[in-house]
């Protein structure tokens, strides 16, 4: 069996969850027209009778304006060095930027193969990706150059028939019928921190984080307790809402669809607490995931 590990790079919003999500045929990655809404690496396996790929999907790399966003930048950097294969996911029609040759620049360094996922064809007519591609071509010396479309799934057929060729024999890292890993506290937070991108104002999306306070299980149902974090009392107002009809309304997505994926019926208690500038707050973000405990030398 040939297998190895896939890491999907680039900037915000270029689709690497979604393109993540159709590899594996299952929802594992959050997904809003948000930028940044990925912030940890998160691993997604798809095994066939010959294969198996693990694709770990990575924050987008961005310019940092806070602590949280220069983590993200070092965690989907970091992520690149210890993998088989680089997948770098553009979006095919917004214009190349200093972004994108900045991450150019950090995959010169890569000592794996670095194929190049020009996504969103499906906006684009036939002449223009056709120019697209030659300009891509000029700028790095790709093992593959391969268009899609990871929202109408075109050409990911493709994409994984020329992967397994930069694969090699190797062990069966995870049993066939997981396809990702990572703790379903994890999987909770994440569904309810989508609901909120999806709900709310542009004010809220980057100041939000969500903890899993305790689970009890009944006889027949799950009570979750979740904390959503937010740095002002303006944006507690907002995930409330008037008469507290927004954050009904998104606990009442999150429920139906963590009871889908949890195959159990769920009582979800949402609270919202202001901790003021906690993107900043090292320790904070210690506490949330976003950075490794440091261990003490001594």
């Amino acid at each position: 069996m040939k297998s190895g590990f896939i890491a999907l790079i680039g900037r915000p919003n270029a689709g690497k969850s979604t393109l993540l999500n159709a590899l594996v045929q299952q929802k594992v990655a959050i997904i809003s027209p948000k930028p940044q809404t990925t912030r940890n690496s998160i691993r997604a396996i798809r095994t066939d009778q010959d294969s198996q790929m693990i694709f770990v999907d990575t924050p987008g790399i961005h310019k940092p304006q806070h602590e949280l966003g220069a983590q993200m930048n070092k965690e989907a950097l970091a992520a690149a060095g210890g993998v088989d294969l680089i997948y770098l996911i553009v979006d095919g029609s917004a214009p190349f930027g200093r972004g994108d040759d900045y991450v150019l620049k950090q995959l010169q360094k890569a000592s794996c193969p670095v194929y190049l996922i020009v996504n969103k064809t499906d906006l684009l007519s036939r002449e223009a990706l056709v120019e697209l591609l030659l300009q891509w071509q000029k700028r790095m010396d790709f093992k593959e150059i391969i268009p899609i479309s990871a929202l109408r799934q075109d050409n990911l057929d493709q994409l994984i028939e020329v992967t397994k060729n930069d694969l090699t024999d190797g062990v069966q890292y995870y049993p066939a019928d997981q396809v990702c890993d990572y703790p379903e506290q994890f999987i909770m937070a994440e569904i309810i921190r989508e609901k909120v991108l999806l709900l709310t104002e542009e004010e809220i999306p980057h100041s939000v984080a969500v903890v899993i306070e305790r689970i009890r299980k009944k006889r027949d149902h799950l009570i979750i307790q979740a904390m959503i974090l937010v740095e002002r009392d303006s944006q507690k107002g907002i995930i409330i809402g008037k008469q507290g009809r927004m954050i009904k309304q998104i606990g009442t997505l999150a429920r139906q669809e963590l009871e889908a994926i949890l195959g159990s019926g769920i009582f979800l208690e949402l609270f919202v607490r202001v901790e003021k500038d906690w993107r900043n707050r090292r320790a904070k973000l210690q506490q949330l995931g976003y950075i490794q405990t440091e261990l003490d030398p001594s």
